[in-house]
């Protein structure tokens, strides 16, 4: 395989690469407030995009089949909103006696607690042929249960919680979450031979949105005038989130794939990007953490 064909087969890596380097050399851009505006055009356009496109993409039978999954469902929010935080928790009673800054141990615990991704994981599921709508379910899902369960989870790990705005969260989740999925079904019906004809770059088209968010989710990170880390944490911590993202992905793949499992493969790469990655929709700005513990969750979150 010559280089070219290889860094146009990685592109979405390499892509997540670069965002994050322009990122860093002008976070102003991307930053809330900025030119961009991420508050409007990540929160509610790119996310609606998101569900959109999957909407459009998605045979309606596939949606309803993925709905009385309820053996994948309760695998992933059982594995997210209980086995994640209480195991994160128990390991960093462990680091709390190394000298590792303590609000990005405290960040950790945060990221921990917070529900399925709303975008990464039905972005990743589709990208490499799984169950895109059992990904789809559980990231509304759990976004929607994280609403009530993450406040409680933090004041049972962390000793504090903060209000969370219940209506505008769920609100915003319907729009950007549900809404535009049914309006994607409605529109496939009208256009349904023209896309199994034409096939567009679903999948393409959901990377470069995610790429979107990886930006402005680092802009926000960067821009942070309170951040000061010493290098020693700072690498730990990422060495740390590597290690604990490669080990559960691992663990929910052989939970996944034993011998008495009756999960598809394609199943199986939904479980693992939607049991083990977090959201920041519930994220650490919102629940008023500090801005070291920001960094941990967005490291994480995106």
């Amino acid at each position: 395989m010559g280089l070219l064909e290889r860094l146009r087969k990685e592109w979405f890596i390499l892509g997540i690469v670069l965002v994050i380097a322009v990122a860093r050399l002008e976070p102003g851009v991307g930053v809330k407030g900025g030119p961009l505006k991420p508050e409007i055009t990540i929160t509610y356009i790119a996310v609606s995009a998101i569900f959109f496109n999957s909407g459009l993409s998605l045979k309606t039978e596939e949606l309803t089949s993925a709905l009385m999954h309820v053996k994948l469902h309760l695998f992933v929010q059982i594995f997210t909103l209980v086995f994640f935080p209480t195991a994160i928790w128990v390991f960093l009673q462990l680091l709390s006696i190394t000298p590792i800054n303590e609000w990005l141990l405290k960040g950790l615990q945060t990221v921990g607690c917070m529900p399925p991704p709303v975008s990464s994981a039905v972005i990743l599921t589709k990208a490499v042929g799984g169950n895109e709508a059992a990904a789809i379910f559980n990231s509304a899902f759990g976004s929607f249960l994280g609403i009530v369960i993450t406040p409680l989870l933090l004041l049972l790990f962390l000793g504090s919680s903060s209000s969370v705005p219940f209506t505008s969260i769920f609100s915003q989740l319907f729009m950007t979450v549900v809404v535009p999925l049914i309006i994607g079904q409605i529109v496939r019906r009208y256009i349904k031979d023209w896309l199994e004809r034409k096939k567009p770059p679903f999948g393409a088209i959901s990377s470069c949105v995610l790429l979107m968010i990886i930006y402005t989710t680092f802009c926000d990170t960067f821009a942070n005038p309170n951040i000061d880390l010493d290098k020693f944490s700072l690498i730990i911590i990422v060495f740390i989130i590597f290690s604990v993202q490669m080990s559960f992905m691992f663990l929910t793949f052989l939970f996944s794939t034993r011998n008495n499992s009756t999960f598809t493969p394609a199943d199986t790469v939904a479980i693992i990007f939607c049991s083990t990655h977090k959201s920041l929709t519930l994220g650490c700005c919102g629940l008023q953490r500090s801005s070291k513990s920001c960094i941990a969750s967005e490291c994480y979150g995106f």
